[in-house]
């Protein structure tokens, strides 16, 4: 084969990952576009919502507001009576530089506002996104669940849960207003949804 015909065949491949990569993208956007909500006055009730685990903390040390943010819609969805229980899912980072235990920083900033301790169950195994689907299915023994954290977060959550066999609806709760955040987190979703079609092989 000549230079350019491997210049070109090389470029085909790349443009044919591409699209895939996009196609894959898109696939599970369009799965959970029928079960994500943002108003407590429609999404359905179930009796667990599940918490998807971030830090207080960025791993600079700045406020999280992604994990405020989720905090403010667990609360939303408990105090209109949409979920009776919720799961803190997350690891214990404590170890690393402005870490933190998360399933014990979610339960005291649910706390703080008012969520009774023993309606919190602590996950302290779910250090990724399929290890929280999961646990929920498998620990906590529920057929269905209310997923909540930024709308591309449970848009792959809820194609996880299809897989496992969990019922599934996405609270979204509200991303933050800050630009280079979201072009980052975007950015990692699209590297994290592949990672999720090889773990699911």
């Amino acid at each position: 084969m000549t230079r350019n015909g491997i210049i070109y065949t090389s470029v085909g491949i790349l443009m044919a990952c591409l699209a895939m990569i996009g196609l894959g993208y898109a696939k599970v956007s369009a799965n959970a576009a029928e079960r994500l909500y943002v108003s407590t006055d429609s999404i359905p009730a179930n009796e667990y919502g599940l918490l998807l685990g971030t830090s207080p903390r960025t791993s600079s040390g700045k406020r999280n507001y992604y994990f405020d943010c989720r905090i403010d819609a667990a609360c939303q969805l408990f105090k209109a009576g949409k979920i009776n229980k919720i799961i803190a899912s997350g690891g214990n980072y404590t170890q690393k530089k402005h870490g933190c235990n998360e399933p014990l920083a979610i339960r005291d900033s649910l706390s703080a506002r008012g969520i009774p301790a023993e309606c919190i169950l602590l996950d302290y195994d779910g250090t990724r996104t399929i290890k929280s689907i999961i646990n929920a299915k498998n620990i906590y023994g529920i057929d269905s669940v209310t997923l909540i954290s930024q709308k591309y977060h449970n848009e792959r959550a809820i194609y996880l849960a299809d897989h496992y066999h969990l019922h599934s609806v996405g609270y979204n709760a509200e991303t933050p207003d800050l630009t280079g955040k979201k072009i980052r987190n975007i950015s990692r979703e699209f590297l994290a949804r592949i990672k999720m079609f090889i773990d699911i092989i």
